[in-house]
């Protein structure tokens, strides 16, 4: 699985933001979870409408963007 196939971005839905399966909570929600210290444990706790493949997706759909960022030197 990839997370184009979980990963959703809707107009109208939280500004456009990159969602995870059409739900209200984005990629950014879940980075942020896990940057603050919150374990995979207690998000999923926390957020029973989420899965480990969700997490697992919202990672790789940054690392993705992370690799595409490009930096000009000029």
């Amino acid at each position: 699985m990839t997370y184009e196939q979980i990963i959703t971005v809707e107009p109208g839905k939280r500004g456009g933001q990159p969602c995870i399966r059409g739900l209200r909570i984005t990629v950014y929600d879940v980075l942020s979870y896990l940057a603050s210290g919150m374990s995979e444990e207690e998000i999923l706790s926390d957020f029973p409408d989420l899965t480990h493949d969700d997490i697992v997706a919202s990672l790789s759909y940054a690392a993705d963007r992370e690799r595409k960022t490009t930096v000009s030197h000029g």
